[in-house]
């Protein structure tokens, strides 16, 4: 099997809530290969949105190591990690976080320009993601004239944009109906199994969790596989 993309080896995390201590993460290990998709199912409060911030180096845990593509993080500045993420993790949350003063174009041009490529090949990457999200004519619409699910989409194809090797996404079909939910599910899925991306994703969705690869939970701050 080749390498893992994500590596989490005995990952602890905790808070202080006055004198008590809360722990959130205890002794966690997981590994996510390339073009694997895993979901992971927990209750709100359980702490996947705090695994997902230190495995995308959003967060640094109290304990254990996170390694990206073999090479460990820890140690690394804020900036060497700001640049690692920049240029190999791609994030979908909730809530799609698209800049409304921006067409759905520019939205996904941006995240290429800031990590190098000039505005014309941007805008070209940008939409040939819509055209391949079927948003092809939607591109110079602005996220408020966007539907629920369109604007989603667009925050998936930001995601990619740079080409990541790991995708990360905290509950991405939590705001949508049931049917848009599905559709925009079947995209996200498809799209990383073509590109070969490991793909975390947090969901609530026990029908969608079963269309993945693997599923995990959190009981008690430690990782458990579902069968």
């Amino acid at each position: 099997m080749s390498d893992a993309v994500l590596e989490l080896r005995n990952i602890a995390r905790h808070y202080r809530e006055g004198a008590a201590r809360l722990d959130i993460l205890v002794d966690i290990n997981l590994s996510i290969y390339p073009g694997e998709t895993v979901a992971l199912v927990a209750p709100s409060g359980a702490g996947k949105s705090t695994l997902l911030h230190i495995a995308g180096l959003l967060e640094r845990a109290d304990a254990g190591e996170t390694l990206i593509n073999s090479a460990p993080t820890s140690k690394m500045s804020d900036a060497e990690r700001t640049n690692l993420r920049r240029a190999t993790i791609g994030f979908i949350y909730q809530f799609h976080h698209l800049l409304p003063e921006f067409s759905a174009l520019e939205n996904i041009a941006l995240p290429q320009m800031i990590n190098g490529l000039d505005r014309q090949e941007a805008e070209g990457r940008a939409q040939q993601l819509l055209d391949y999200l079927r948003l092809g004519a939607r591109a110079s619409h602005r996220p408020s004239e966007l539907s629920g699910g369109e604007q989603q989409r667009v925050a998936i194809a930001r995601a990619v944009a740079n080409a990541p090797h790991l995708l990360l996404a905290d509950e991405p079909t939590g705001n949508l109906d049931p049917r848009t939910a599905e559709h925009v599910f079947a995209t996200l899925m498809t799209l990383a199994r073509q590109s070969g991306l490991a793909a975390v994703i947090a969901t609530h969705n026990l029908d969608l969790a079963e269309q993945m690869d693997r599923r995990v939970t959190l009981r008690d701050g430690r990782i458990e596989e579902l069968a």
